[in-house]
């Protein structure tokens, strides 16, 4: 096993970093946007405040993503569960401006190296597409 490190591309989102921190730091805020998820990727998913439970296609089992940190206006550190390795990843907030904030999500998790290669270009193309997907949410409807 090796510990590897990801890291997505710096994203803006239009909004201050305490407003984008209250709704990333509930998870029960992911209910809004349930129906948009692929259902040939997430076949059930139970969202609770501070844990989201869900069975990814592929996997055959139901994973665990739980909030075990957070920074107020700052950090979301989660915690993942039941996964075949050792993982976890975090949001970092930076506001540069009033309706300026910066965003970066990062995954460290131990993966065996011959899958490293394998799944480099997939967890980076994740993690790009997942940070692009939070500057489109509507932060002040969900406040």
């Amino acid at each position: 096993m090796s510990e590897v490190k990801y890291e997505s591309k710096v994203c803006s989102i239009p909004n201050s970093a305490a407003n984008v921190y209250k709704v990333l730091s509930n998870l029960d805020n992911l209910n809004r946007v349930k129906d948009l998820i692929p259902k040939d990727k997430v076949q059930e998913m139970e969202v609770e405040q501070d844990c989201i439970r869900i069975k990814v296609d592929g996997l055959g089992q139901k994973i665990s993503i739980r909030i075990v940190d957070k920074i107020p206006n700052d950090t979301i550190k989660f915690g993942l569960d039941d996964l075949p390795v050792q993982a976890n990843f975090w949001i970092q907030l930076k506001e540069i401006a009033p309706l300026d904030t910066r965003v970066r999500l990062t995954l460290k998790a131990d993966i065996p190296m011959m899958f490293k290669l394998m799944l480099d270009k997939k967890m980076q193309t994740g993690l790009d597409q997942a940070a692009e997907m939070l500057t489109q949410f509507p932060y002040n409807l969900w406040l």
